[in-house]
């Protein structure tokens, strides 16, 4: 046996092509990132995997096939996930099916979303907006009197997918976006109307994710 192959099957848990990332996203995304910095208007790919090790190969396949940069890596022994974006969608589009090439998969094969938690909780007090943004946020803060979208996600990285789907649709801010671990969490705030578009447009985002059921 070749000891530089790997044997234990990989699992597509998320992969999530962005066409191009929203300006407070791209920020949030920035202030995390271990690698290349990304930029609004940049196109990304979100890919989680089980188990978590394998995630090094994928990488270097990525970057070997294209000229994406990678902004972030997480290596768990569960879970693993990369983060590559570039100016050109073609190259990212590429690297991802290079990745799908290497695995034997599809987009189709990966886990499907759940959404675990949502809601929108309308008219903050100051006490608990205090509290929130005292929390180990990286976004914007939430003021006295907005209305908050909240919104959780399995697997997790299913989460960026939703938070910039959200930010293309309505005025809201970006409060806080965790993608590793076994679930995803999202915040927003803003007017009641705007958390409520975006808050139906993150829903359908990963609703569209799904298979189709006949």
């Amino acid at each position: 046996m070749d000891p530089t192959r790997a044997t234990t099957r990989i699992q597509l848990r998320t992969y999530v092509y962005m066409d191009s990332l929203q300006p407070q996203l791209a920020q949030y995304l920035a202030t995390v990132s271990q690698g290349f910095l990304p930029v609004p208007g940049d196109s990304c790919l979100w890919v989680e995997i089980s188990p978590g090790m394998a995630v090094h190969r994928l990488t270097d396949v990525a970057l070997k096939a294209t000229r994406v940069h990678l902004s972030q890596q997480v290596v768990e022994r569960e879970y693993g996930s990369m983060v590559i974006h570039h100016r050109d969608q073609s190259d990212v589009l590429e690297a991802g099916n290079s990745v799908l090439g290497h695995m034997g998969a599809e987009p189709g094969d990966r886990t499907p979303c759940q959404i675990a938690w949502q809601e929108v909780i309308r008219g903050m007090t100051p006490d608990h907006t205090t509290l929130i943004n005292r929390q180990d946020r990286k976004g914007s803060m939430i003021l006295p009197e907005e209305s908050m979208f909240i919104l959780e996600t399995e697997p997790a990285g299913y989460i960026i997918y939703a938070a910039n789907q959200a930010e293309k649709a309505a005025r809201v801010k970006l409060i806080d976006v965790r993608a590793v671990g076994a679930f995803g969490r999202l915040t927003m705030s803003g007017s009641e109307a705007d958390v409520d578009e975006a808050a139906h447009a993150a829903i359908r985002a990963i609703q569209g994710l799904n298979p189709s059921r006949a």
